[in-house]
């Protein structure tokens, strides 16, 4: 079988954002509603300032209320929502005002600290603009003035939401209807960046002054036994976005973080690298083995660790050699990039673990940077 190619970045296709596609088949229920007719498409005009058309695939007209539903088309991005059949009914109502709501698959906020307030549906703030403005709009055109009640809704809203964090963020019910742009930016960083914030947040108000920030699933599985104590809300996956996850810990006045994570990405961390994709800054061997000079290795150790191929192969010579105090070293080092990098004003731990759940050392209590270790990376 031939191995399919990869697609340049600037060929990739974009999307629409379920905030899109929820304005979308609210015009087209609306202007059903108001004409009789069944509409097949709909043009709204996007927060990036241009218009885009949606197909409507399916248009249920009833006596008071009609229905009409597309399917999100995500582009090239591997979107947990991409093909989402999203759905807006659309009704008259006896008070003047536009209601907006979520029906079923529409998550329901039950924390503090999202953009949306407790007990209203999960839809975000860019997309309830441009929903509430559309209909606006519509009824300015067709020169109607009645109360209008929109209820989003997403079929298989509660099973999608299962992929995403939004149980851990207190958005329970199904997904949450986002976008700030309008359109899906295939392999975007920022939506997961924005989750991140979001996150953060959602702790905060929950008075977690101790937040875990892990790199995976599986790394947050090992932090979980560690520190057992702390609230579901306080573990944070930050991905590869390490610098931006701590500042924005201290931007939103958390006191004290924990990076939880494994030897080849906290390894980049300790020598000053804050973005720990695989594409990012390559490993820099010869730190790690001045590391290991400065925890007593051996000469010809040392020089071993320098032309060393892969971070798990430094790690696996430590502990083949029992010098345990290199990963406690590490950790160490992890802190103190990371409080350079932050300018301070968070106390750090780092808690290094092998993929099949070893803690391999830790570093606690760590809030200053000594002379020695201030140019760290």
């Amino acid at each position: 079988m031939q191995k399919k190619a990869k697609k340049d970045p600037s060929e990739m296709r974009h999307g629409y954002t379920t905030g899109a596609c929820s304005t979308a088949v609210t015009k087209a229920a609306l202007t059903a509603l108001i004409t009789g007719e069944a509409q097949e498409t709909a043009t709204i005009h996007l927060p990036i300032g241009r218009n885009a058309t949606f197909t409507i695939e399916k248009c249920e007209m009833g006596k008071d209320s009609v229905s009409c539903e597309t399917i999100k088309d995500a582009g090239d991005d591997p979107d947990a929502t991409h093909q989402a059949l999203i759905v807006s009914t659309v009704s008259w109502t006896d008070t003047p005002g536009i209601i907006l709501d979520g029906g079923v698959g529409v998550g329901r906020v039950t924390k503090p600290g999202l953009p949306v307030p407790v007990g209203e549906a999960a839809i975000n703030p860019v997309p309830r603009k441009m929903i509430l403005t559309t209909v606006e709009q519509t009824l300015d055109e067709f020169q109607i003035n009645r109360g209008v009640k929109v209820v989003i809704s997403v079929p298989a809203g509660e099973e999608i939401a299962k992929k995403t964090l939004n149980g851990r963020l207190g958005i329970i019910g199904g997904i949450s209807i986002l976008g700030t742009r309008g359109t899906v930016v295939p392999f975007s960083s920022s939506a997961y960046m924005a989750s991140i914030v979001q996150a953060i947040s959602v702790a905060k108000m929950a008075g977690c002054e101790h937040l875990v920030l892990t790199t995976g699933g599986r790394s947050e599985k090992y932090a979980m036994g560690l520190l057992s104590e702390l609230p579901e809300e306080a573990f944070i996956e930050m991905g590869d976005f390490v610098g931006f996850s701590l500042k924005q810990c201290k931007k939103q006045g958390i006191k004290k973080v924990t990076l939880v994570g494994m030897m080849g990405k906290f390894s980049k961390v300790a020598q000053g690298v804050m973005m720990v994709h695989s594409k990012s800054a390559p490993i820099n061997f010869e730190f790690l083995s001045e590391l290991a000079r400065d925890i007593g290795a051996s000469e010809e150790l040392v020089a071993e660790i320098a032309s060393a191929n892969t971070a798990s192969q430094v790690g696996e010579l430590m502990a083949e050699t029992g010098h345990d105090a290199f990963f406690d070293h590490l950790c160490e080092a992890c802190c103190y990039s990371s409080l350079h990098h932050i300018k301070g004003g968070i106390e750090l731990g780092t808690a290094i673990y092998s993929m099949k759940g070893q803690l391999l050392g830790r570093a606690v209590g760590i809030d200053s940077i000594d002379e020695i270790n201030w140019n760290r990376g």
